[in-house]
């Protein structure tokens, strides 16, 4: 039996966090590395003692049609990636490796383009983070070094 990398390894581990997500839409599970040691987790859901849309079985996204990545303020969770990085030390991320996996609620498939929405990119770039895997199929992933988005700022329109 061959032996899985390290990056799938720890995408597995994310994906089992991810089973913990209340969202009807898109499910996700996030953690955070540093030295092979995991620093914290993540899934998105509700704030803590708030009602979470799977109780609830209401989106307010989906039921008013929101396209992904759109109108985040209207949405009751908390990202996964946002929810790793607030039960953790920043000194604790420096340097660190978050591990990125998500799905569709209601088939179960990969989301082909999992990448941090721009706000969590913010979140990363300040707790420290250097590296992003997200999952992008049952073995596959794409690896982001966060400098690039440091230098390749893409958050704002550009002023003319």
């Amino acid at each position: 039996m061959k032996r899985k990398d390290k990056d799938n390894y720890y995408l597995d581990i994310a994906e089992t966090v991810m089973e913990r997500s209340t969202c009807l839409r898109r499910k996700y599970g996030a953690i955070i590395v540093l030295n092979d040691e995991i620093i914290a987790t993540g899934y998105n859901g509700a704030p803590r003692g708030r009602k979470n849309c799977d109780d609830m079985d209401f989106c307010a996204r989906e039921s008013m049609n929101i396209p992904s990545g759109e109108r985040y303020e209207l949405c009751r969770s908390v990202h996964a990636e946002a929810n790793a990085i607030i039960s953790a030390a920043r000194r604790d991320m420096l340097g660190a490796t978050l591990y990125l996996t998500g799905i569709e609620a209601k088939t179960g498939g990969y989301m082909e383009g999992t990448t941090p929405c721009t706000m969590c990119r913010r979140l990363i770039i300040n707790a420290g983070i250097s590296k992003v895997v997200c999952r992008t199929g049952k073995d596959n992933y794409t690896v982001t070094n966060v400098r690039d988005w440091v230098f390749n700022d893409d958050s704002m329109p550009a002023i003319i």
